[in-house]
């Protein structure tokens, strides 16, 4: 085996970057990513059509339990970036309501009144209107409670030091994916890491010390081993299916999503742990679809 196979084999799914480029992006946005984890992170920037160079995506690497875990933040660049490709995009309001504000929305006509007063005191909710040709507008309003869960999240440091700004972004990316149809997960949820407890986090397996001119990398595992490989891809492959069932894709489309999605998928422990978390991108996508309509009833 040449030391050659551990490169990442990106080129197939991203065609709109060079290898020069890809290999910039391991160095520096998402250095600390493993083959996988880094090979997924590419693919999610093809398939959403976001440019972590422009800032639209942004690849986290923090120490989890069973070691290094990525995750994925889209940014509210990304998310406008998205919006402004959408045919009708007629562009998005967002204000910050304050204590001393007046403020009264009509829900029948959609109609917001907002007088802003001085001294503003503090933030205590928030609204962003988007528009678009040929469709009703789409009005999402937040009160700052509903965020207070941000502040002790892996991002509290941003919200506690710049809430203001980020209750903003928050509030903007939920009217925008409501408006134009982007289906994409909130930042705040998408992460690598499997959804489940019984599914491993991808570990690179210990290598040999090596010579240059030796061929093999992996020493060859022991039974055990085998076996907990075994148990391990049997569990992955049980979670993949239960989540191709939760998005409601049926058994005969499944081998055209995985072809379409996954190419040079090998059916391996890793393969699968990248597809699930792929079926978790979308899972959460769908999610926040439904609690962002719940949220205008």
């Amino acid at each position: 085996m040449s030391k050659q196979l551990t490169t990442v084999n990106t080129q197939a799914v991203v065609g709109t970057f060079s290898q020069a480029e890809l290999d910039t992006l391991k160095q520096t946005i998402a250095k600390g990513t493993t083959n996988e984890q880094f090979a997924l992170f590419v693919q999610t920037c093809a398939n959403s059509r976001l440019n972590p160079f422009l800032n639209h995506i942004h690849c986290i690497v923090y120490n989890g339990k069973e070691g290094a875990t990525m995750s994925l933040q889209i940014a509210v660049e990304g998310i406008l970036y998205l919006a402004r490709k959408t045919d009708g995009y007629k562009g998005i309001e967002c204000q910050l309501i304050h204590e001393n504000d007046e403020f009264k929305f009509d829900a029948k006509s959609k109609e917001v009144d907002h007088q802003i007063g001085f001294p503003r005191g503090n933030v205590i909710g928030g609204y962003a209107i988007a528009k678009r040709e040929g469709f009703d507008d789409v009005v999402v309003l937040m009160e700052s409670n509903e965020v207070d869960h941000m502040l002790k999240g892996r991002n509290g440091h941003m919200w506690r030091d710049w809430f203001n700004d980020m209750f903003k972004k928050h509030i903007m990316k939920r009217a925008a994916k409501l408006q134009y149809g982007i289906e994409i997960a909130e930042d705040e949820t998408v992460s690598s890491g499997p959804s489940v407890d019984n599914i491993p986090e991808y570990k690179p397996q210990p290598r040999k010390d090596i010579t240059p001119n030796q061929d093999v990398i992996d020493a060859p595992p022991q039974q055990p081993k085998q076996d907990d490989e075994a148990a391990k891809l049997k569990a992955a492959r049980s979670e993949v299916s239960k989540k191709f069932k939760k998005l409601g894709i049926v058994k005969e489309d499944q081998t055209e999503y995985v072809e379409k999605h996954v190419p040079g998928f090998k059916g391996t422990l890793s393969d699968f742990i990248g597809l699930s978390q792929l079926l978790d991108l979308n899972i959460e996508a769908q999610e926040a679809q439904s609690a962002d309509g719940d949220l205008l009833d």
